[in-house]
């Protein structure tokens, strides 16, 4: 954040005349038409569920956790997301605990959705059914709440259609709530009265959040198409139920009547039940738990239908000591029926196991086997050149390697049209492969990752800086990523150090190649690592600072205008503020623990916080804070600071979106806007002179994305009905750089960009709020410049400490013509040395010092200017240069 002192008499005044306001109504909303693209990243989260039609080749669909349903494009190799019609009031659709797709009229799938069954989603299930392969949905909404997010998500799948007659569907509900049957396509249901057991089995039944003592209830449904013909409804299902004594039940008419299958294995949860119709054996994969994260003990069983006899198959026994995991992820090769395969559940050390057998499970051989240890052999090699990231910048020791063959391997399928194709989900990813037959040869089979256009991550923050790398994203489970190209995946995610979420980012507005990030990590892996991070190179690069002691999350943070300090919030500690790059911290006065905290845009010594419906100013670069009197605003809310426009500030929260023009003495309220999630800045329409606002807010009551380009008088929606992604928002930005260019986070779909479609635009400039302007003191005196050939340089004090200072040189084209080039050189009076430079190269020998321009900042147009900073150190006295020379190229 920023820093310096301020003329506090200033303050005093705009406290007296602080209020909240309301504008003039907004009129109806027009709409302006975008096209939306994802920022690809490719996988970044859990996909519990890979189905494909038994019946249509290449019909494959993906279900996810928190991010919706997928089908698979063949021509592309990529996914198609289905559920982005979903909106705010319905955000919990995207949590799909199971999907089915119909092996009769294969263009109709059903989806079983609701993300949490605790308070946290405030909605009941619902079963979606599609006839156009999920292009267009129809919701049959459920009296009870489905848990696509919760424990023993990867279980199933419970939801399935009848292959005799594709009328009928069952679906396994959890929570006591028992089997349930249509039999109109899914557009009615009913409970299955008959069915004997809802499943008692829940991770922790005391948890008091209501999430571990959730009860998976009845985890799948699979038919035996043999016992009725076609066109007739199954006389033969066996249901799965989450009971360590009692988890395989069985009809043989049709669902008039139910019983637990005799001489079922007993112990463990039965998280799979597939079966080969051609040998007659229902195979289950069981783990001593629901999963996914965990499982330590389990077992595979083979029951033969036609005699009721079981068999334990199982690679490594539970009662073996090399048993450290359960089983899942149970697929059938239908092309070779014999042929079946199984993964660990979990096996986080050294890497998930999958098991292959020939001979329905007689014998098995392993995916990697162990040599002489921590040596090991592999059928398989693995090409992440498409996602590199996905080794996670680890470089582990053997035994472990990196990347991870896989983890939650939930669901593993091999195509029943193709016996060399396979695919599997992970918590990162969709892994498979194409020359799966290789493992049975002799050979190595490849598995490479098959996420394209699958985006599962949860976004938390967003910058996209003037100049630089076009976006950076702070993001859950995988840390973030620097993109400077949208379309293409970034090689790595961030590192030095490596956060598990990313929780916070800022860039200095005036030095955009000084970035910030907080986040979080498990303490215990990496005790002397810090919660945050900074680099010099937007974003390319980072190096951790130093902490207080405390913080285990990273919380929120901000860069000062020109980077020569930062302001940090971390979660549950007290506010502290950082002169340079976080070498040590004070604390921050009058700005309460758990503040949210922004910078100025334009006055570096500007700090600002909210927190419990109050804005906090400070004036000397986070030091100190003040409430200032404004009063009628959210108790919760996001807020942002305007470009270019010292105290102009948008703060939205539930109840509206508010507007300060006099860093937060007053507010006005937007009139119209019932609601808001966040707000956002973009390039300035053609003609206008305001930035580009974008909002989530509801506006005449719906609840959208919408752009003002008049700050704030008018607005116009630029999504729709088809394109809402569930709750969207926690992140959004707009482009300094491209007009309507707007990023969107969603929580599970990605990141969203979208670019206008429709006609040109041109904005007549209306009156620029005014801001109450400030005195900011000069810290060293700024050196007069030396005009050269074309160009001239200025230097400026920024900061300065025991031993060490910073300082900023700006760079203007004082010709007639464009140059695409400069170079500034100066000779030091004492014996200073630059340490870190910031948008330029720079040579140092002796006292002479030689900068050039960077890559991205060298073309100039007449009387255009650009910047480089720097941190220094000296031990005798800090004399400014008295003459910059600028020589352009």
């Amino acid at each position: 954040m920023r820093r310096r002192l301020f003329v506090m008499l200033t303050t005093a005044v705009v406290l007296l005349v602080a209020a909240v306001v309301r504008m003039s109504p907004v009129s109806a909303v027009a709409s302006d038409p975008y096209a939306y693209k994802n920022v690809r990243i490719d996988g970044g989260g859990f996909v519990p569920g890979i189905i494909f039609n038994p019946t249509e080749k290449n019909l494959i669909y993906a279900r996810t956790d928190i991010g919706g349903a997928y089908r698979w494009n063949q021509s592309t190799k990529s996914w198609t997301p289905l559920l982005d019609w979903v909106g705010w009031d319905k955000w919990g659709y995207n949590g799909v605990i199971s999907l089915a797709t119909d092996p009769v009229q294969t263009n109709r799938v059903y989806a079983a959705v609701g993300m949490y069954t605790n308070s946290w989603d405030p909605n009941n299930g619902a079963i979606l059914r599609s006839t156009d392969k999920g292009d267009n949905w129809q919701v049959t909404p459920l009296p009870f709440k489905l848990g696509g997010n919760m424990p023993g998500r990867g279980m199933g799948e419970a939801l399935s259609v009848d292959p005799n007659n594709n009328a009928v569907l069952y679906l396994g509900a959890p929570n006591g709530n028992g089997l349930w049957r249509s039999t109109d396509y899914g557009a009615t249901w009913a409970k299955v009265a008959s069915f004997p057991n809802p499943g008692n089995y829940a991770q922790d039944p005391n948890d008091p959040n209501g999430y571990l003592s959730h009860k998976p209830g009845v985890v799948w449904v699979t038919y035996d198409p043999r016992s009725s013909a076609k066109g007739t409804t199954t006389k033969t299902i066996y249901v799965g139920v989450a009971d360590k004594e009692n988890s395989v039940y069985r009809t043989t008419d049709a669902g008039a009547t139910w019983s637990r299958v005799a001489g079922q294995p007993t112990g463990y949860l039965a998280h799979k039940g597939v079966l080969d119709t051609v040998n007659g054996y229902l195979y289950i994969a069981t783990s001593d738990t629901g999963g996914p994260y965990d499982g330590a003990k389990g077992d595979v069983w083979r029951y033969a239908t036609a005699t009721g006899t079981w068999t334990q198959i199982s690679p490594v026994p539970s009662s073996s000591s090399d048993d450290y995991f359960g089983y899942s992820g149970l697929t059938i090769d239908r092309q070779k029926p014999g042929t079946i395969m199984v993964a660990t559940q979990i096996s986080w050390w050294p890497d998930v196991i999958f098991f292959r057998s020939t001979d329905s499970g007689a014998t098995w051989t392993r995916v990697w086997d162990w040599t002489s240890y921590p040596n090991r052999s592999f059928r398989y090699k693995q090409d992440i050149t498409e996602n590199p990231w996905l080794t996670f910048g680890s470089n582990p020791q053997p035994p472990e390697v990196t990347p991870k063959l896989g983890w939650m391997t939930e669901s593993l399928e091999i195509d029943p049209f193709d016996s060399n194709r396979m695919m599997y989900g992970t918590g990162a990813t969709i892994y498979g492969t194409e020359n799966l037959a290789q493992w049975d040869a002799g050979g190595q089979f490849t598995i490479k990752p098959m996420a394209k256009g699958l985006e599962e991550t949860a976004v938390l923050d967003l910058i996209s800086p003037p100049s630089g790398a076009s976006l950076v994203s702070a993001l859950g489970d995988i840390g973030g990523f620097r993109h400077t190209n949208l379309d293409a995946v970034p090689s790595m995610i961030f590192t030095a150090p490596i956060f598990t979420t990313t929780t916070s980012l800022d860039y200095a507005e005036k030095s955009p190649s000084i970035m910030v990030r907080a986040g979080n990590f498990t303490d215990a892996d990496r005790p002397n690592d810090s919660h945050v991070a900074f680099s010099t190179d937007g974003g390319a690069n980072w190096f951790q600072g130093t902490e207080p002691g405390g913080i285990n999350e990273g919380g929120t943070v901000a860069a000062a205008a020109d980077g020569s300090r930062f302001v940090w919030a971390p979660k549950g500690v007290t506010p502290v503020y950082s002169v340079g790059y976080g070498n040590s911290w004070q604390q921050a006065s009058g700005l309460p623990t758990g503040a949210i905290v922004e910078s100025d845009r334009v006055n570096a010594s500007k700090f600002y916080g909210f927190n419990g419906g109050r804005l906090y100013v400070s004036t000397n670069g986070g030091a100190t804070f003040t409430a200032t009197a404004a009063t009628g605003l959210p108790t919760s809310g996001k807020f942002k600071a305007v470009p270019g426009k010292e105290g102009d500030l948008w703060l939205a929260g539930d109840g509206g979106l508010w507007h300060s023009t006099d860093s937060g003495a007053s507010f006005t309220k937007v009139s119209g806007i019932t609601n808001s999630v966040n707000v956002g800045f973009g390039k300035a329409a053609p003609g206008g002179t305001y930035m580009a606002v974008f909002t989530v807010a509801t506006i005449d009551g719906v609840t959208g994305l919408y752009r003002s380009d008049d700050a704030g008088a008018s607005w116009v929606r630029i999504n729709d009905d088809k394109h809402q992604w569930g709750n969207m928002g926690e992140a959004l930005t707009g482009d300094p750089r491209v007009y309507g260019r707007v990023y969107l986070g969603t929580n599970g779909r990605g990141i969203l960009y979208g670019d206008r479609t429709g006609p040109p635009v041109t904005v007549t400039p209306t009156v620029t709020p005014t801001v109450t302007p400030t005195v900011t003191p000069t810290v060293t005196p700024t050196v007069t410049p030396t005009t050269g050939s074309g160009c001239t340089a200025t230097y400026k004090g920024v900061n300065e400490w025991s031993g060490g200072f910073q300082a900023e040189v700006t760079v203007k084209n004082t010709g007639t013509a464009q140059i695409s080039g400069w170079k500034v050189t100066w000779t030091w009076a004492g014996d200073q040395k630059i340490g870190q430079l910031w948008s330029g190269t720079p040579t140092q020998t002796g006292a002479n010092v030689s900068v050039a321009n960077a890559g991205y900042n060298g073309t100039l147009a007449p009387n255009a200017t650009t910047s480089f900073g720097f941190t220094a150190s000296y031990t005798g006295t800090n004399t400014p240069p008295t003459t910059l020379t600028c020589t352009p190229a």
